[in-house]
């Protein structure tokens, strides 16, 4: 995959899956920038000159914007976005509270739609690639994750109406559909339900989540450049079938 010298944002790019998009996007000498309300500052610091952390809540379009004008001050320019910021807050639904359901959509569903439409104004005069990290969740629900199933559902179809919208434009915009990867996200998974988990996933076992990593970076890649509005599933075979 061969990349030279774009300009990227990777949304919670401090962190889990964001945090190996990032690394790799740099090794490939893309000037990447972390939007994140606080992780990625150390990030950004370790990998030097080509990474940058800019302190950025998703979920509110004024600081998106303000960050994307920042980025743009820099590098004059924006090829690749990335939209992977999320968190979950599980519960079964009667149990479920308004703000736990609010606040997943918020950051999950809105952040992907807030810096999205912040960033295609400008991707477009040069075409560009963007890839949305959604969730085998968001395909086949999941037990107590009503709410981060449906924002995770809301990116899939979100993806594809924007592959239509713009394609014309030279932009591509695909999905990545991971399944259970080691991050924050997984780690507090009481080790008898992990299990149960695993007896689904034909690879029996968790990803690490440099194998979502590299998928995405070959969707963003000119390699991919006749894919678009497509769902990658990434998920040892969980969803198999």
């Amino acid at each position: 995959m061969q990349f030279s010298g774009e300009v990227a944002i990777v949304t919670g790019g401090g962190s889990g899956i964001g945090e190996q998009i990032t690394r790799r996007l740099v090794e490939k000498g893309v000037k990447t920038l972390i939007f994140s309300r606080s992780r990625g500052a150390e990030t950004a610091e370790e990998l030097g000159a080509d990474c940058a952390f800019l302190e950025t809540d998703v979920a509110d379009m004024e600081s998106v914007e303000g960050s994307v004008e920042e980025t743009l001050d820099r590098y004059g320019r924006i090829d690749y976005l990335v939209n992977n910021a999320g968190l979950t807050s599980d519960n079964l639904m009667l149990r479920m509270s308004p703000e736990e359901w609010r606040k997943v959509i918020d950051v999950n569903l809105n952040g992907a739609f807030n810096c999205t439409r912040a960033t295609v104004r400008y991707m477009i005069k040069q075409g560009g690639s963007i890839v949305n990290i959604s969730s085998v969740s968001g395909l086949l629900g999941n037990r107590g994750q009503a709410n981060y199933a449906a924002a995770k559902a809301g990116i899939v179809g979100f993806t594809k109406s924007l592959a239509q919208e713009y394609g014309k434009r030279k932009l591509r915009a695909n999905v990545v559909a991971p399944g259970f990867v080691d991050t924050q996200l997984t780690e507090d998974i009481p080790e008898e339900k992990r299990s149960a988990y695993l007896n689904n996933v034909i690879l029996n076992r968790f990803a690490d989540p440099e194998e979502v990593a590299r998928p995405a970076l070959f969707l963003l890649s000119d390699e991919a450049s006749y894919i678009t509005g497509t769902v990658l599933r990434v998920d040892g075979g969980l969803s198999f079938g």
